[in-house]
Formats: structure tokens, sequence, C-alpha cells
């Protein structure tokens, strides 16, 4: 009898397994849901012997982290206590918002801007993404000081496709103003003028030793020897795209913008305002008495003036399991190593680095490149001159003012959402559907300008029906003076399949395009003087952003929105937005 009773005990567990075990399963890979508040609120900052009031979350400088896995749903409160109407943008950064575009944040594109006294709880759902991406404002030059990481972890139990790091360590990179930003920038729009450069750079929020009265106000990282760590690297700068290197160390490259890339090694890495950069950092077996710059400087190829100082932090080895290396210590005062960045102009090199980063196009992280495209796009990017109105004074000739477009199409910000006029029907008066797939004459993009370089102004867009498979080459000209511009794109990551200096030649040069194993980024340098040419499925229903992540030329102009069509499926249509959704 007992025989029997424990016979029908283990036939009930081992069915009860059988019937919990999946869900079991299930559960370890269904995501949580995390919830955070952003109050948006003044703060005393005292930067290079300075104090002023600038806008934060939290009262943090930078704001603070966001941690999730992959699959977790995030909710997001922001409450807005400042004079400042305020959106904000989870990406970059790069948080695809797979139908809820109602999410994405950039202000008049698809929502309007929270305004003082007001909330709104920002909902989306992380699928199919991990890695180092972050958030920011998305309204006027806001940003400066409202940014912050967002680290997306993979599922529990799923491994890094390379070693697993001792510690993880997000650098972000930014920009300070003595000035106050707003007062600045909106000067400059009424003056027709380029704003002030920046009075320095920051890492995680400091400047860095290198500056005056800066020394307290420098980011160390502390490290053991013989260990491996992630450094996940986030440019949150507004104008500047960047150099970094480690004095004496080399790094690996294994992340750019939450997408996971075949390893190289690197002494220097370059990134533009918007991309993030995850590296292998692996320290020396023995602790040297010496401590490390980790520097940061500007690399730049425009016209116009820019911000040429060198934010530094120091890479310090910790001596505590070395005495022999604290009785050196003791002894003799450690020296301080630079790094030898390359020149600020160094656009052989940018190229040449951007040209190592491949998709690892495994069978675990495929390279999903279309592989035909339906849509083809050439669009220009650059600078040219807005013909100012009888009754302001411009600074330019003939009453002119600077101005960016794409295409020849300088983007007039509306005065409503974009994405609330689309889903209800009402776009007229707010947009046209006429944006120029090609620009509107062809001319020597990269050599002598053309006589005229006015540009037209307007708020137009491109329709793609869904599930597009769309080419989209960007060329850069040398209209006021060739530039490099790290041109953002909502709603999508794309693939990097092909680029080159010079004119872009559509007879030669797709011959040469990587269909195989492209990076897949949601930002990319265009190069200056030269092009890129990237592919992405226009699989995501909604209006999506692109613009130059340089602020100074997304407020000339350089910007646009694509239009995705729902498709047929339930699956493939935008969501209705939610009911605390602001009102312009």
């Amino acid at each position: 009898m007992g025989c029997c009773v424990r016979r029908l005990r283990v036939i009930m567990f081992a069915v009860c397994a059988m019937l919990v075990l999946p869900y079991l399963v299930l559960a370890k890979h269904a995501g949580i849901t995390r919830h955070y508040k952003f109050d948006i609120k003044l703060q005393k900052v005292t930067r290079l012997c300075q104090s002023k009031n600038i806008v934060t979350v939290n009262g943090q400088f930078p704001g603070p982290r966001i941690t999730a896995r992959e699959g977790d749903r995030v909710l997001i409160k922001v409450v807005n206590h400042v004079q400042n109407n305020i959106t904000i943008h989870w990406n970059r950064h790069g948080i695809r918002q797979l139908r809820t575009g109602w999410a994405d944040g950039p202000a008049y594109i698809t929502q309007c801007p929270i305004q003082t006294g007001q909330s709104y709880l920002y909902n989306f759902t992380i699928t199919g993404q991990r890695g180092t991406l972050f958030w920011h404002a998305h309204i006027s030059w806001l940003r400066a000081t409202v940014y912050g990481s967002l680290v997306i972890l993979p599922k529990l139990g799923v491994p890094y496709p390379f070693p697993q790091p001792f510690k993880e360590v997000p650098i972000i990179f930014g920009e300070w103003w003595k000035a106050d930003i707003e007062t600045m920038i909106n000067q400059a729009m009424q003056t027709g003028g380029a704003p002030n450069v920046s009075d320095a750079h920051t890492i995680n929020g400091l400047p860095g030793l290198l500056y005056n009265c800066s020394a307290q106000d420098t980011f160390r990282l502390k490290v053991k020897p013989g260990k491996t760590y992630l450094l996940r690297l986030i440019n949150a700068a507004l104008n500047d795209e960047l150099f970094f290197s480690i004095a004496n160390h080399s790094v690996t490259v294994v992340e750019v913008d939450a997408v996971y890339v075949k390893p190289f090694k690197t002494k220097t890495v370059v990134i533009t305002p918007g991309q993030t950069t995850n590296i292998l950092l692996k320290t020396r077996s023995h602790s040297p008495n010496a401590a490390f710059l980790m520097a940061a400087r500007a690399y730049a190829t425009g016209p116009a003036a820019f911000d040429n100082s060198t934010s530094a932090g120091i890479l310090e080895y910790d001596h505590q399991d070395h005495k022999s290396s604290v009785s050196n210590a003791k002894n003799s005062k450690p020296s301080v190593l630079k790094p030898a960045l390359p020149s600020f102009n160094d656009t052989l090199f940018a190229m040449n680095f951007n040209k190592k980063l491949r998709s690892l196009a495994t069978t675990k992280f495929p390279a999903k490149v279309p592989q035909t495209v339906s849509r083809r796009f050439f669009f220009t990017v650059g600078l040219g001159l807005i013909q100012c109105s009888r009754n302001k004074a411009c600074p330019g000739p003939n009453n002119t003012m600077v101005g960016a477009a794409i295409n020849n199409v300088s983007f007039v910000q509306p005065s409503t959402a974009l994405l609330q006029a689309h889903f209800f029907g009402k776009s007229k008066g707010v947009y046209t559907t006429d944006f120029p797939a090609n620009p509107p004459f062809k001319f020597n993009y990269t050599g002598t300008p053309p006589s005229s370089i006015l540009l037209n102004s307007g708020t137009k867009v491109v329709v793609l029906p869904f599930n597009t498979r769309v080419e989209l080459v960007l060329q850069d000209t040398s209209i006021i003076g060739a530039e490099s511009h790290p041109l953002h794109l909502h709603g999508f990551n794309f693939h990097v399949v092909g680029q080159g200096f010079g004119n872009f030649d559509p007879k030669k040069d797709p011959a040469n395009f990587n269909l195989v194993d492209p990076v897949e980024r949601n930002t990319v340098g265009v190069p200056s003087g030269g092009w890129v040419a990237i592919r992405f499925r226009a699989d995501n229903p909604g209006v999506w952003f692109m613009h130059c992540h340089l602020e100074v030329h997304t407020s000339w102009g350089l910007k646009m929105a694509w239009v995705v069509m729902d498709g047929k499926r339930p699956n493939q249509k935008l969501l209705p937005p939610p009911s605390d959704l602001p009102n312009c």
C-alpha cells in the first residue's frame, strides 16, 4: 500500500512538473514592467567656477539611468515643474517604438510638448533590442542638460556574445555652456547668427582637470588589474562629434547603437552626437605607478567655429592587492599619461574607423538587410541661405541667414504634431506629402557650389506604404563648406551598406555595397565631402523624424519626416493615442 502511494506521488509530481515547467521557462524569458518617474525641475549647478540654474530630471545632472531587460515594458511618468515646455526622446535614443510612436518624443512630430504643470506617461516595450542607448529632451536645446543613459540588458540567462565583463561603466559625453542655453539659441535664431560654441566638453557631467578650476570636477574610474571592463560610451553632446582615447590602452569595440558588431581593437573611438559605442577595456596585469587620461576632443570638419577644448577623466589602478606597487607609489608621485588623439579634422581616420564596423551576421544575431529595394531616394544634406523677410535684419548677403536643408528643403516646424494630424486625417494646413525624392537639380555636390544657394522652406514629408524596402543615399555638399552630418532616423534601425568620399556614382558604387554583414545603426555620420548609403524596411507605422544630430543644423532646418502607413494586419497598425497625450 505504501509503495503504491509513493508511486502515485511520483507520478503526480511528474505530471505537475510537465504542466508547470513551460510556464517557468516562459516566465524566465517574459519581460516585467518597470516604473520610473521623471520630475523636470531646476537645479543650481556649478561648473568652470560659475553657477547657474539648469533644467534637470529629478535634480540630477546627468539624469538618472534607466535599466531594463529585453522584453520589458517601461512606464515613465514625466511631470513638468519648469517654465519650459518639455518632451523626452528614448533613443537616442534608439528605442524602436513599435506601433507606439506616441512615446517617441520629438516635439511637434509625434507629440505636443508637456507644458508647465502637466504630465505625460511614456509607455513602450523593448522588443528585440539589447545594449546601450540613451534618452534626452527633444525640444529646443534643452537636451544640453536633460539626458541620461538607457541600458538594456539581455534576457535573463542570455550571455553577451563577448567575454563577461568584471564591471560595466556608462560614460556620457556632453557639452557645457556658461551662458543660459535657451537665451542663447533664441537670440541666435532671431538675429540669424550662429550660436556660441560650448565652453567645455564633459564626461559624465564633469569637464575634467584640463579646464580652469575643474580639478575636483573630474570623472575618475578606478580599476583592478587583470580585469575586463565594459565601457558604455554615449555621445550626448549637442554639436560635436568626438574622438575618445585612453592613454596607453587599447580597447575592443563590441557594439554600436545597441547592436552587436564583430569585435575589433582600436586606440581611438569616433562617436557622433546620438551614437553609442560599447568597448571592452582589458586592464594591465599589474598596477602601474601611473594615472591615465581618458580624453575626448572634437572631430570637426566644417567651416564654422567649434569647441576645440579637451575633456579628460582619469583611469587609475587600485593598488590594494599589490603591496609592492603601493610601496613604490608612496616613494614616487605617479605620472599622468596623455593619449595621442587624431587631428581635429582627420576625416580619413573617421572613415576607416566606420568601415571596420560590421554586424555579427550569425544565426543568433542575423543581419536582416533588405536584399532588394522597392523605393530609392537620393538626399543632399548641407547648408545654404534663407531669404529673410523685409522686417527682419539678417547678417547674410542681401538680407539672408544661414540655413540647413535636405534636398534644398529647410524644414519648418509645425504648430500641431504631425503624428496627430496623420492619425486623425487632418494633415491639410499642417504638412504636405511632396518631399522630393531627389535634389531639385544636379550639380557637382562636393565641388564648386551652384550660383544660387538659396533654400526653399516647408513642412514636407515622404509617405511610404507599410513594409516598403527603402534605399537612401545621403550626400554631403560643399555649399558654404563640406561637413560631416550625423543623421538620426527615429523608429527604425538601418543597415549602412556603403560609404565613400566625393559624389555618389549610381552606376558604379552600388556594385560595392555590403549586403552580407553591414553595420546596423540608428545614427550615421555622412562623411565630410562624401556619401553614405543605408537600407531599412518601413515596418513600423507612424510618423518618424529624421534629422541631423548637430543641434545647430537641426535648428536651421536639416530635418524631415517619413509617414509610414498602416499594414493590413491588426498588428501592423498604429495604436490609438493615449488619453493623456498633451495638447498643443
